[in-house]
């Protein structure tokens, strides 16, 4: 058992019943009354933010996560397969554990965790940029740099996304994963 003295950003808790990541903490000592540590809790299967204040000392249990790199093969309906760097032992993770599945290609490096008591998936990291070829968009205006206007190009994993007018067919891309936008023209 651990104590709030122990907080640190990425720790992993047992809070009534679920697991929860520390996303944000503050320690506070008010002029009257005990200390107190407030925080913004997320949950590792709903991603929802939770807000929980902690008294000083107040005990809590640590769970053990275990990151290992895993590399995309292919998905079977909602049933994406991934197998590890290391060992290649392949593992099966849901649909709505991947935070970006539409900008998912065949080889792609992710991070999966899982609960070291357990050794359950419970969440999958993917980069925070991936780099994808535009496959089927309407000519570019050469020089057009200056507007701030977008058309829509379908990427190699059949997405839709909004780029600028001077990106065209062949073209490969930087694609944020957290919103599916795009981010910049990658040189070859």
């Amino acid at each position: 058992m651990a104590t709030t003295a122990d907080f640190r950003n990425g720790l992993c808790i047992m809070h009534n019943g679920d697991l929860f990541t520390i996303s944000e903490f503050q320690h506070v000592k008010p002029g009257k009354g005990p200390a107190f540590v407030r925080t913004k809790l997320k949950n590792v299967k709903t991603g929802r933010i939770l807000t929980n204040t902690f008294t000083s000392g107040f005990k809590i249990d640590v769970q053990r996560v275990e990151r290992r790199a895993y590399q995309y093969l292919y998905n079977e309906g909602d049933i994406y397969h991934f197998m590890n760097s290391e060992d290649y032992e392949q593992t099966f993770i849901d649909k709505s554990m991947v935070p970006a599945p539409d900008l998912l290609k065949e080889g792609q490096e992710v991070t999966i965790a899982f609960h070291g008591e357990t050794d359950s998936a419970i969440l999958c990291e993917m980069p925070t940029y991936v780099v994808l070829e535009v496959t089927y968009t309407e000519p570019g205006d050469r020089g057009n740099t200056a507007t701030n206007t977008f058309k829509d190009a379908t990427v190699e994993t059949n997405t839709t996304v909004k780029v600028p007018l001077f990106i065209n067919e062949g073209d490969k891309i930087k694609v944020d994963t957290r919103t599916g936008s795009y981010s910049e023209r990658v040189k070859s």
